[in-house]
Order: structure tokens, then C-alpha cells, then sequence
């Protein structure tokens, strides 16, 4: 959709055409290679030593004296093949020197020497590092004072947009628009192409390598349906201690800007990239915090915690939760490496960005960790209408394929019934708790609803009777006194979950036929009652999930008790 090139010269660097500009090269007269004039020449070296090391000589202006040349046999071949800039040949060179494609050749019309040429190059090169350096620190002191002055993203973009006299954005890890300075409408659809058309052609902060991000990019983007006019865009990654924590752009109308302006917005970007990865890295602490005292809040609606009334509507007030809004609990396993450093700020990120897929205006999501769960309460925007399923669902799969992509497994997102006002937030909580515990014995994945295990639901009502508890332990019993229990469940879990069918549940878990038939007999025995039988099987069936449903409901009292 978009075509990106990378400019070949996108800085002030000092260009071959521009060393033959000196005075001290008045005479000099270019012998092969006329259109590679605009290189970048940094080094000047000696015929000698270049000969007597195989390294590299891209931007090397190589100098040589005309009797070296007499007969240089295969040695211009690898000048060529080592990359280097320029062959200077100090006084008039051979005839009849036939130079090799790729290689370009100046003669000089009087000598000059090396030394000279030397030094021309160092000065030429220190008073651009010495012009880089000052523009830098212009720009470090005047980014560096507002961030001082605690002035805030936009105000940092809006100095990095002055500075360099275009339009500046700030995009973040996912290149969504965090803030802008020139923009003239950020709605406009053109505008929507050209941000949408730079994101794709950023590297992803979260897939590249570190490497790739500590260079600038000069990109260059044009819509093939002219929905923007050909622009060239800059941009820096925003980093501090390691983190990236998004892109510092300048836009530039035009496919071909003034190198001269594109060496300066270099340097801008990169001095803008630190310094606002401090605002950004100050304002995500900042965040956290709040997040903590608002996730600290929403555990206490999931598990209703709170002394009295006035006591639950003052905190809502202070964290701006309605608690009038119709809600839904969609709860998660978090999955992050608990070796990492911070395991629990991993989990918050994770649930952040969960709440933070399929967005909808007037919808907010509110996130904590409980254990090793994720919690997202989601207030819904067609509460009580017919596409409130269709909303929940939506959502569902949305946070789901997020989840996946950020855990590379799949996992299940389980959510109760929709809460009508935050009082009701515990009982949807506590649905989908149990959906997910059945969801995680089952193996389901993506959306599970409370709805759709309406098996489960009826039968909680018989969990916690004498009745429910007999059937575990005369059916279960047996099993559990057995050193292969665990095994034996699944096993009993696979057969009836195919239905009873000893082929399939085989396939399913990976073993022979014959194997299963003898496992099966096994436990018929364990038990004492054959299991081939299907009156048999329902009342396995039946303690299995009357049993799971009691570990779940256990689980969610006992972490509901210890808040």
C-alpha cells in the first residue's frame, strides 16, 4: 500500500563533490565514476597501507602518487570490491589505464601531498562533529528545560515541531497517535492514511532487535490512491533505561526535502527521543500508581470489600467509576515468566493492554491482577439491547486473539452476566471465575460465556450439599487413593468427553488403543462399576464436574476470604 525507500544521503556529511569545492582541489579533474559525486568521504589513506590491510574502505578517499600506478594489475579490482570512496591520484595520471567500472578516479592537477589532503579532511570533518554537537545541545537545553519544568507531552512535541518548522508526532510501542504539533486534522482521512502508512513502515519496537532501534529513520511514504501527498518522515525511538517506549516523528512534505533539513531533524529526533522517553517513563509511573490505587478499588468491587455504602460510592467517586453503569467481568490466566523481575507489573501491562483492545467511545475498562488472573471490568455501552451479547463477544474474542499473540498459546477469556450497576460486579466476577476454572480443565480457548456451560451452572446448585459430596467420594474416592490419580482423570475426562467412543479418546491423548482399553478396565475395577456402561458413565460424568465445580467454588471463597 505504501512504498518506503530510505534516502542514500541523509545527512551533511562531507560528500566527494563537495571535497573537490576546496580550494586546495581547484585542479582536480575527475577521471571515472562521475555519478557517485555524492558519496560521503570521511578518511583519506594511503596507497601502501590499504594495500597491506583487506579492510573495509567505504567512505575512504584512497591517495596514491602516479608512478604507483604503472602498473596496477588486479589492485583497482579490489578497491572496488572494498568499497572505497575515491582514488585521489596526486599529479597526472597514467594513460591508457583502463579504470574499472564502479571506481572513481580524480587527478589532481598539481601535487599536493597526503599530509594535505589529510588535514583537509580532519578539519572538514571536526567542524561538522563541532557544528552536530552545538545544534544537539541547543536542542538538549530547550527539550531538557521544559521537561524540567514538568510541561507534559504535548508541550514537548509542540517545541520539537518549532525547532524543526514541521509537523511533529508521537506515536507509542503500537504506532497509535499518542500527541501532535502541525497536524491540521487529526481525524481527516488523509491524515489517518499517512499516520496509518507510518506505522506500518516503523520497525515494531516490541518485534525489532535492540540494534535497530538506536539509528534514525529516514522514510520515505506515498499512498497509491494520493490520499496524502509523497512525504518524508524522521523518526527516533523514544528510550530510556532499555525501554522503548514508542517514535518520535518529524514530517516532512515532499519526497525529496533538503538533506540540510533532514541532518537537522536527525539530530532533533534523537535528543527528543531520550527526553521525552523520560516524560513518557515519568508519566507511566505516574500511571502505574494510580492504576495500583484503582486496581486496589476494583479488587474491592469484585469481592465487595467496602465498610458501607458511603464508603463504596466515595472511593468510586475519587477513581471516577459510575457505579450506575451496566458492567461485565472478563477474567483470564496471566501466563508471564514469574523468573522475571517483576512478574505482578508484567501481569498489569498484560491486562492493560487486554483492556486496551477494541475500543468503543463511552466504554471504559477498568484492570487488575488477583493471583495469577487477569481481570478486566468493561462497562457496556448497549446495555439491555440485543447486540449486548454481540458487544460482549465481540470483546471477548478481541482480548483473547490479543492475549494469544503477546503469550504465543492460546487461552481462554471467560465473563459472567452483565452486571446491572458496579454492586453487581462481585456476583459477575464470581461467574467468571468459575468459567474460567472449568474453561482451564476442559482446555477451552478464546470466549467462554457462563451461558455456554449452563451444565455447570445448573449443577453448582447441588455442590455443596451431602448428597453432591457422597457421589465424589464413593465415585472418586477409589481413584484418589491410587498413585496414578491425576492421570486417571484426564484419562476418564477424554473418554467422556468423545462420547464414550475409545478410539477417539485414544487420539486424543496420544496412546494406543489397546492401551486405553487396558486402562479403562483398570479403573473399572478401581471403582467398581464398568464404565463401558452408559448409566455408568453419566454417573461418573456427574461426580467429575460436580467435583471440579467444588475445587472451583473453593478456590474463589477462599481467595474472597483472605481479602
Amino acid at each position: 500500500m505504501d512504498d518506503t525507500t530510505t534516502p542514500n544521503a541523509d545527512d551533511e556529511r562531507l560528500s566527494l563533490r563537495g571535497l573537490l569545492e576546496e580550494p586546495l582541489l581547484a585542479s582536480a579533474r575527475v577521471l571515472s565514476g562521475t555519478d557517485a559525486l555524492s558519496g560521503p568521504v570521511t578518511w583519506c589513506l594511503p596507497w601502501g597501507e590499504v594495500m597491506s590491510r583487506p579492510d573495509s574502505l567505504a567512505e575512504v578517499a584512497v591517495y596514491t602518487r602516479p608512478e604507483t600506478l604503472s602498473a596496477p594489475g588486479r589492485e583497482l579490482e579490489s578497491l572496488v570490491a572494498r568499497g572505497a570512496g575515491v582514488l585521489l591520484v596526486d599529479g597526472s595520471a597514467p594513460v591508457g589505464i583502463t579504470w574499472p567500472t564502479g571506481l572513481t578516479v580524480v587527478e589532481l592537477g598539481f601535487p599536493v601531498g597526503f599530509t594535505a589532503l589529510n588535514r583537509l579532511l580532519a578539519e572538514r570533518a571536526l567542524t561538522q562533529e563541532a557544528h552536530v554537537m552545538r545544534y544537539a545541545l541547543t536542542v538538549h537545553q530547550s527539550l531538557a528545560g521544559l521537561l524540567h519544568r514538568g510541561a507534559g507531552l504535548p508541550m514537548l512535541i509542540r517545541e520539537v515541531a518549532a525547532l524543526t518548522s514541521d509537523v511533529a508526532v508521537a506515536l507509542d510501542v503500537r504506532g497509535r497517535l499518542l500527541a501532535h504539533a502541525g497536524l491540521p486534522d487529526a481525524e481527516d482521512a488523509g491524515t489517518v492514511a499517512l499516520l496509518d502508512a507510518l506505522a506500518d513502515a516503523l520497525p515494531r519496537l516490541e518485534e525489532s532487535p535492540p540494534a535497530r532501534m538506536h539509528n534514525v529513520h529516514v522514510i520515505r511514504l506515498e499512498h497509491p490512491d494520493g490520499l496524502f501527498a509523497p512525504t518524508t518522515a524522521v523518526a527516533g525511538a523514544m528510550q530510556l533505561a532499555g525501554r522503548y517506549e514508542g517514535w518520535v516523528v518529524v514530517i516532512v512534505p515532499g519526497a525529496n526535502p533538503r538533506r540540510h533539513d533532514i541532518a537537522q531533524h536527525r539530530v532533533v529526533v534523537e535528543q527528543a527521543g531520550t527526553i521525552i522517553g523520560t516524560e513518557m517513563l515519568r508519566q507511566r509511573s505516574v500511571d502505574e500508581a494510580e492504576e495500583r490505587a484503582r486496581g486496589d478499588f476494583v479488587q474491592a468491587l469484585v469481592h465487595g470489600n467496602f465498610a458501607n455504602d458511603h464508603d463504596l460510592r466515595t472511593r468510586a467517586a475519587l477513581h471516577e467509576i459510575d457505579l450506575d453503569l451496566h458492567y461485565i467481568v472478563f477474567v483470564a490466566p496471566g501466563l508471564v515468566d514469574r523468573a522475571a523481575g517483576r512478574p505482578g507489573a508484567s501481569m498489569v501491562r498484560l491486562a492493560r493492554y487486554a483492556a486496551g483492545v477494541l475500543p468503543r467511545p463511552g466504554v471504559r475498562s477498568h484492570v487488575t491482577v488477583i493471583g495469577d488472573v487477569l481481570v478486566v471490568i468493561r462497562s457496556l455501552s448497549s446495555a439491555g439491547a440485543p447486540g449486548v451479547d454481540s458487544e460482549i463477544g465481540e470483546y471477548a474474542h478481541a482480548m483473547a486473539l490479543d492475549l494469544e499473540t503477546r503469550l504465543g498459546q492460546r487461552i481462554p477469556v471467560a465473563h459472567g452476566r452483565p452486571a446491572a450497576g458496579a454492586r453487581d460486579i462481585g456476583e459477575s466476577y464470581r461467574e467468571a471465575r468459575i468459567t474460567l476454572g472449568i474453561a482451564q480443565r476442559l482446555g477451552l480457548s478464546g470466549s467462554v460465556a457462563y451461558n455456554d456451560l449452563r451444565g455447570f451452572s445448573v449443577l453448582a446448585r447441588a455442590t455443596d450439599t451431602d448428597e453432591s459430596r457422597r457421589l465424589i467420594r464413593d465415585v472418586l474416592g477409589p481413584l484418589r487413593a491410587s498413585n496414578s490419580h491425576a492421570d486417571t482423570e484426564e484419562l476418564l475426562f477424554a473418554y467422556l468427553e468423545e462420547g464414550g467412543n475409545i478410539n477417539a479418546a485414544a487420539r486424543r491423548l496420544r496412546i494406543h488403543r489397546n492401551t486405553m482399553i487396558a486402562k479403562l478396565d483398570r479403573t473399572s475395577r478401581l471403582i467398581g462399576m464398568d464404565i463401558r456402561e452408559p448409566e455408568n458413565q453419566f454417573t461418573l460424568w456427574l461426580a467429575l464436574r460436580l467435583d471440579l465445580l467444588s475445587q472451583v467454588q473453593d478456590t474463589v471463597n477462599n481467595e474472597i476470604v483472605t481479602r
